[in-house]
C-alpha cells in the first residue's frame, strides 16, 4: 500500500541547516501524486514566464501557452494594456485562440463564434436572442494576473499574491536591471526533451558547478570553478564564476567571454545564463513524472549578418552542453527509482541552491495538503 502524500512530504525536514541536510526524498521525483501537487501549488501560485515582450508589443498581438495544465492567452489591448486570460470560451469551453501567436482585432472562438474584445469582454454570442438571465458582462474571458518584467511577460493563476518584483525581491530586480537586458535581441528558440523529472534538471543546474569539471569539459575550461560562488535570495539563486581565456578550449573560449558568468535561477523553473553580450534563458516544464521539456531562448547584443557566425557558434556550444546533460539526467532518474536510493547528502560548498529549492518545494507542498 502506497504511503499517503502527506507522509512523503513529512519525510523531508526543511529545518535542517545545509551542513546537516540531504536532498528531498526520491519519491518526490517518481510519484505522480507529487507531480499533481506541484501543478496545483508550485506552478499555479508562482509567476510563470509565458511570452517574450517583443511578441506582444502592438495592439492585437497575442501568445497562447499552458500553465499548470491550464490554457492561457496573453494579448495587448487597444488601450496598450497587456492582459492574460484563460484561453477557454465561456460557452462550451473550447480554446478561443488556437494558434501559438498572432495578431487579431478581436478574439473569436472557432467552435460557435463567440467573440471577445481584446480586453476580454464578450462582444458577440451568435444565436443568443431570447435567453433569460443571460448577462454578457458576466461571460467575458476569465483573467489571470499578468505582468511584464525586463524582456518577458509572466502570469500567475492564483488570483491573490505579491507582485513579481515583490516575489523576487528588490535586490535581484536591481541586479537584473543593471545588466541592461533591453540591449539584447532574441534570435532563436530550441526545445529539449529530457527523460527525467523536471526537478532533476533543476537540481543539476543548481549544484554550484559541482558537475561541470566532470561533465562539461569545454565550459569548465573557461570557468574558475575554485572561485565559483553561490548566493541565495528568498526565491532565487545566483551562481557566478570568473571567466578566463587562459587555457580555454577554443570553441567555448571564442563565445564565452567577459569578467564573470552569471547563472540566475528563479523559483521554480526559470533560468538566465549571462555572459558578455550573450544570454540564454531556460524554461523548465514537467511533461510527466519522468519527462521534462526545457525551452531555450538565445539572445545576443548583435544579431546583424556580420555577427551570424559568432552567434551560431555560441548556440552550438549551448547545444553541446545540453547534449552532455541529457544522458546524466536520464541516469539520475533511473537511479531515483532504485531501492538502493532514497536521499543523498548535500555539499555545503556547492549545493546551497538545491537546498533552497527543496525547502521552497516543501513549503508549497505543505500548504497544498493542509485539511
Amino acid at each position: 500500500m502506497r504511503a499517503p502524500p502527506r507522509d512523503l512530504i513529512d519525510a523531508y525536514d526543511p529545518s535542517l541547516p545545509l551542513e546537516e541536510a540531504s536532498t528531498c526524498p526520491s519519491s518526490w521525483y517518481v510519484d505522480p501524486r507529487i507531480l499533481d501537487l506541484e501543478q496545483r501549488t508550485t506552478f499555479a501560485r508562482t509567476w510563470q514566464l509565458v511570452a517574450r515582450l517583443d511578441q506582444v508589443r502592438e495592439p492585437g498581438q497575442y501568445v497562447t501557452t499552458e500553465v499548470a495544465g491550464e490554457p492561457i492567452v496573453v494579448v495587448r489591448g487597444n488601450d496598450g494594456v497587456l492582459r492574460g486570460f484563460y484561453n477557454v470560451c465561456r460557452h462550451h469551453a473550447a480554446a478561443v485562440m488556437t494558434e501559438p501567436e498572432g495578431c487579431e482585432k478581436h478574439l473569436r472562438c472557432p467552435y460557435h463564434g463567440w467573440t471577445y474584445a481584446l480586453d476580454g469582454a464578450l462582444k458577440g454570442a451568435p444565436g443568443f436572442r431570447n435567453e433569460r438571465n443571460f448577462d454578457p458582462a458576466r461571460n467575458g474571458l476569465v483573467p489571470v494576473a499578468t505582468q511584464a518584467w525586463e524582456n518577458w511577460v509572466f502570469v500567475r493563476l492564483e488570483p491573490e499574491g505579491s507582485s513579481l518584483e515583490e516575489f523576487l525581491g528588490p535586490a535581484v530586480v536591481g541586479e537584473i536591471r543593471a545588466l541592461g537586458l533591453s540591449r539584447l535581441h532574441w534570435l532563436e528558440r530550441r526545445h529539449y526533451r529530457f527523460e527525467c523529472n523536471w526537478k532533476v534538471f533543476v537540481d543539476n543546474y543548481l549544484d554550484g558547478g559541482y558537475h561541470v569539471p566532470y561533465l562539461h569539459k569545454g565550459l569548465s575550461s573557461v570557468l574558475d570553478i575554485a572561485n565559483y560562488t553561490i548566493e541565495n535570495g528568498r526565491h532565487h539563486c545566483l551562481q557566478s564564476s570568473p571567466v578566463s581565456s587562459k587555457g580555454a578550449e577554443f570553441e567555448t573560449g571564442a563565445v564565452r567571454k567577459g569578467d564573470r558568468a552569471l547563472y540566475y535561477w528563479f523559483y521554480p523553473n526559470f533560468m538566465i545564463n549571462w555572459y558578455e553580450g550573450v544570454m540564454d534563458t531556460n524554461l523548465v516544464f514537467p511533461r510527466g513524472t519522468d519527462e521534462t521539456e526545457v525551452i531555450f531562448d538565445f539572445w545576443f547584443a548583435d544579431v546583424s549578418a556580420a555577427a551570424a557566425v559568432h552567434n551560431r557558434a555560441s548556440i552550438h556550444v549551448g547545444q553541446r552542453i545540453q547534449d552532455e546533460d541529457t544522458a546524466i539526467c536520464k541516469s539520475v532518474q533511473r537511479g531515483l527509482r532504485s531501492r538502493a536510493y532514497d536521499t543523498g547528502r548535500l555539499s555545503v560548498r556547492r549545493e546551497a541552491g538545491e537546498h533552497l529549492f527543496h525547502r521552497l518545494l516543501h513549503a508549497d507542498f505543505s500548504t497544498g495538503t493542509r485539511p
